[in-house]
């Protein structure tokens, strides 16, 4: 098992409660009474000298969340099994990533979104070779992060804009031209808290 396999296998088990889009919000608490299972893969490529993170940038064709950076992931669909199987099927869909080379570490607890949505981000190892090959006309880019960058806590911004008649608060995690905020930098932010423990 290598270090960094150890870590998130820890940052997993680790004690800790669900997120929300409303964490830095307080005063806009969730009214929503049902939301929709969703899961996201949190892709991990053990390649070259340091673990990278994929990521991919919406089309800034779609109606909804366009041109924003995320990770490869969707709604529980009827013919998924769970959370773990919607993500993985959507990481195929979406950026070519074969399941067989995927290896599943475990959950980090579910995060709603404003959307209505409860996702669960699902850890995955990919340990072999990868060429992405971005969904057309739902993908633009699937670019990598290295994973020590978005787990490390400092390199996090607190920011906000008007939205919905409210002034709304949420993580950014910059890196290079790539602009990584909302719920994906929430989700990341609780994975960096849980590997600093």
């Amino acid at each position: 098992m290598t270090d960094i396999e150890a870590r998130l296998l820890a940052a997993i088990a680790a004690e800790g409660r669900p997120s929300s889009d409303y964490d830095l919000n307080p005063s806009r608490p969730s009214v929503r009474a049902k939301t929709r299972a969703a899961g996201v893969l949190v892709p991990v490529w053990m390649t070259g000298h340091e673990p990278r993170l994929i990521l991919t940038k919406r089309s800034s064709r779609l109606k909804h969340h366009p041109g924003q950076i995320a990770f490869p992931g969707g709604k529980v669909d009827p013919q998924d099994a769970d959370v773990v199987d919607a993500a993985l099927r959507e990481a195929s869909e979406e950026v070519g990533l074969p399941r067989k080379t995927v290896r599943v570490l475990g959950t980090l607890p579910p995060h709603e979104t404003v959307t209505g949505f409860s996702v669960t981000p699902v850890v995955g190892l990919i340990d072999g070779e990868f060429a992405p090959r971005p969904e057309v006309g739902e993908v633009d880019e699937v670019f990598t992060v290295p994973l020590s960058h978005v787990t490390e806590p400092t390199n996090y911004i607190v920011q906000g804009r008007f939205w919905q008649g409210y002034n709304r608060r949420y993580y950014t995690v910059p890196y290079g031209p790539y602009y990584i905020w909302g719920a994906t930098a929430l989700m990341l932010r609780a994975l960096a808290d849980r590997m600093q423990a």
